[in-house]
């Protein structure tokens, strides 16, 4: 198991496809996951630290928890199935809930705790980056710092 950094969302063209992107935080893989525009606005927001005026719902989340006394303790992605990534919440008292990758991740970033993927997950869909491409890999975190939750709005909103 391997504790994951978020780089951030980008949109994946020309289909217009956010995409998450990990990195190993003690290791040299990155691991990119397909996502829905909704979970890439809400991690971009929390990235760049701007504060909607209601709660999304991974904020109204991060409240119930508080509400009801309880606490996230990580965020795991346990595994690949057909192109699908599975991903769980890990509550105090080992209590486990199953849940998208990117609605994890958005609810981990809010509440601060660790993301973690299995060694599994990481064989199969992690890249490793040689050191020829590292600038693509500064590209993509300048256009992060670029880029506004309105870029992941689909054409159909």
């Amino acid at each position: 198991m391997s504790e994951m950094r978020v780089v951030g969302v980008r949109v994946e063209l020309p289909a217009n496809q956010p995409i998450l992107l990990l990195r190993e935080a003690d290791g040299d893989r990155y691991l990119p996951i397909w996502i829905g525009s909704v979970e890439a606005t809400a991690i971009a927001l929390e990235q760049q630290g701007v504060k909607p005026a209601r709660p999304l719902t991974h904020d109204l989340l991060k409240d119930v928890l508080g509400a009801l006394d309880r606490r996230l303790e990580q965020v795991r992605i346990i595994d690949l199935q057909e192109g699908t990534f599975y991903a769980e919440l890990v509550f105090d008292g080992d209590v486990r809930v199953s849940a998208r990758p990117s609605d994890s991740v958005a609810l981990a970033l809010r509440v601060g705790v660790p993301i973690h993927a299995e060694e599994d997950v990481l064989s199969e869909a992690g890249l490793v980056i040689p050191d020829e491409q590292e600038d693509e890999v500064e590209k993509f975190r300048e256009f992060l710092d670029s880029v506004s939750p309105e870029d992941f709005r689909g054409a159909d909103t």
